[in-house]
């Protein structure tokens, strides 16, 4: 008895061990309803973030006549988008694009292969696309504060349906797609170089081509209703969890600290910004301590993933300081004009988070850790940043170019003066 009793526990014994391999291999295929519900609630979260919250911030910092085209910008976008991503722009960025790999992804047109039971880790590969796709449309949409209440509505669409496909998708598949600069090590959590510093700087390079607005900046050009500017920051703050932990692609400890470090610099940030305005202008404003936050935002993004509460005060205060810097006496002096200081928040925010990310993921300042040390990560970092500036600033420079020898870039001094809602779209944000 004692001898079949050994038996039994020693074959169950070996048949256990076979199976633990099989058993973790299944569970890795399968689908975690946690996290698949929590990538939905993410993409919601990100959608959001462009409409309503970037949709209402801009909105109450330009003037009353323009309040409906910056709306309809950004409405515009999110739809045309995606459409384009449907039908290929999830190929360009995420597809395997073979000996051209390195560079930009091909296939999945139409979303092909992508089924309901298809899975991408623990999700269905339905909610990773999409997870994706709003961070396609955030992308561009933030462009719009760069060349508001003067760039023609037609133009602009062309040339965000360009910029899309040959600056955000191969940048995008560079980092997260497979891409050489995800091979080369460099860190970009949640869209510091994808979507900040992408948007910064061809948001820059736009304005620049574009030209001021009539009166600028000699005109006070005030916003409109700092009202829906708090409401729309408010909006994207709470957005922001969902870019930021989403980005973990699972309800886990990374996804936890994400958020927490996320608010952490959020807070900090707006917090510093408000203070600075207070020192050295004698009062805080609404407009300045929602704008420090905006700028905390972008700067953490690329680090949630990987750094601390220490890393996330560090790079809150250093974000605020050098957006602050960078939106008021580096413009001035420059004489661009960002209507909404889209490259002074994320363009430089989205770098000085990038470029910290390598120093403040090391252990020793509570981070995840480096493999290749802070002075080599460092180094990685500058390359990613560097090459991102590159790529979108020259090809923006040409796209705009192009439309503008062959459709014209502005509306009219009449259109501009009159606003672009009643010349645009023929319509008023507010009947008072």
């Amino acid at each position: 008895m004692k001898f079949r009793m050994m038996h039994v526990l020693v074959v169950g014994s070996v048949l256990a061990m076979t199976l633990v391999p099989r058993i973790a291999w299944a569970q890795d295929d399968t689908l975690n309803a946690g996290d698949t519900a929590w990538m939905l609630t993410s993409s919601v979260l990100v959608l959001f973030m462009t409409i309503p919250g970037l949709s209402l911030f801009y909105a109450g910092l330009v003037r009353a006549k323009n309040v409906v085209s910056v709306m309809m910008q950004c409405f515009a976008i999110t739809c045309m988008v995606t459409i384009l991503w449907t039908v290929y722009g999830y190929g360009l960025a995420f597809g395997d694009g073979g000996s051209m790999n390195a560079f930009v992804g091909s296939g999945k047109l139409f979303l092909s292969g992508v089924g309901v039971d298809t899975v991408d880790g623990s999700i269905p590969e339905s909610v990773f696309q999409m997870f994706q796709l709003t961070f396609a449309i955030i992308t561009p949409a933030l462009m719009v504060g760069a060349f508001a209440e003067r760039m023609k509505f037609s133009t602009m669409m062309v040339f965000m349906a360009l910029w899309f496909t040959v600056v955000y998708a191969p940048v995008a598949h560079w980092v997260w797609g497979g891409g050489f600069l995800g091979d080369l090590g460099v860190l970009d959590f949640a869209g510091g170089t994808v979507v900040h510093i992408n948007a910064g700087i061809a948001a820059l390079v736009l304005c620049i081509v574009l030209g001021k607005r009539t009166g600028y900046p000699s005109t006070p050009m005030p916003p409109n209703s700092l009202v829906l500017t708090v409401v729309g920051a408010s909006m994207l703050w709470v957005g922001w969890f969902g870019f930021n932990a989403g980005s973990q692609l699972a309800a886990d400890g990374v996804a936890g600290m994400a958020m927490a470090v996320t608010h952490i610099a959020t807070a900090t940030a707006g917090f510093t910004w408000m203070m600075m305005e207070w020192i050295g202008r004698g009062k805080p404003s609404a407009l300045g301590i929602a704008t420090g936050a905006v700028a905390g935002l972008v700067a953490i993004t690329p680090a949630s993933g990987s750094v601390g509460p220490i890393g996330a005060l560090g790079i809150g205060f250093a974000s605020a300081i050098c957006c602050y810097f960078a939106a008021g006496a580096l413009k001035r002096s420059l004489g661009y004009d960002d209507s909404l200081d889209v490259f002074g928040v994320h363009g430089v925010g989205g770098f000085v988070g990038a470029i910290l990310t390598g120093l403040f993921t090391a252990e020793m300042f509570g981070g995840s850790g480096l493999d290749n040390g802070i002075g080599m990560q460092l180094y990685l970092q500058l390359v990613g940043a560097v090459a991102t500036i590159l790529y979108s600033g020259v090809l923006t420079f040409v796209i705009v170019k192009i439309l503008d020898a062959t459709m014209g870039l502005r509306v009219s001094s009449e259109e501009e003066s009159g606003g672009l809602d009643i010349a645009l779209h023929n319509e008023r944000g507010f009947s008072l």
